[in-house]
């Protein structure tokens, strides 16, 4: 039983707890979701759940079947190459962007996120991956943030956080993260090359990191 939230985001708040339900797997792909049900999990009343699960479906985490009900989005294998595809095609441009426009603040932006994340082990049992999550996020997006591309950030957005679901997915299956996905210092020379400002390596190497990334997530839902 979850304990109560108060307004006036209540809806969001509740979408952020359904979301982070959907992404740990407490809440499964293809998994009915009943306003009933999900009023005794979250302890608030239907509107709210309502409200959260438009906003679910927008997103993606969730899927409406008119006059049937609401199910949490299913997942696939070609789903998942397709997000790779269209992730790694804005990367491209967002990144050859930014190594040509970024400034210092941007390469300490990058510096200190890379810093962060480093020093957290997914591999071990007392971390929050959650959080390691995040952090890995935010290298990301810090790298590609010089493009000075809005539209097209909050689009690259949008893609990763569904591929974050899949990965999700992914962990809760493999808790020992490092044995099977260690990132090979590839996070390090993707930082080195952005910062030396060599388009071609950074592409190259960040080309073979989403390449490992979808095979390693793949081969679990084939």
């Amino acid at each position: 039983m979850r304990k109560n939230v108060s307004s006036p985001t209540l809806a969001d708040k509740v979408m952020e707890m359904i979301r982070q339900d959907i992404l740990t797997g407490e809440l499964s792909p293809g998994q009915k979701l009943v306003v009933a049900d999900l009023k005794s999990r979250y302890s608030v009343g239907a509107s709210p759940i309502r409200e959260a699960l438009v906003q679910l479906a927008w997103r993606k985490y969730v899927h409406f079947a008119p006059q049937k009900g609401c199910w949490v989005a299913d997942v696939s294998a070609a789903e998942l190459e397709d997000l790779f595809d269209t992730n790694q095609e804005l990367s491209k441009i967002l990144l050859q962007r930014a190594i040509e426009q970024g400034d210092e603040a941007w390469e300490i932006n990058i510096l200190t996120s890379f810093h962060k994340l480093s020093r957290l082990n997914p591999a071990e049992a007392n971390t929050d991956f959650s959080e390691w999550e995040q952090r890995h996020s935010d290298f990301h997006h810090a790298l590609l943030a010089g493009s000075q591309s809005p539209t097209m950030l909050a689009l690259y957005r949008q893609v990763y956080e569904q591929i974050e679901r899949y990965r999700h997915i992914w962990v809760s299956k493999h808790r020992q993260y490092e044995e099977r996905y260690h990132d090979n210092g590839e996070h390090e020379a993707m930082m080195k090359a952005v910062l030396d400002r060599n388009t071609e390596q950074a592409l190259a190497i960040m080309a073979t990191h989403s390449k490992r990334a979808l095979e390693m997530i793949k081969g679990d839902l084939e």
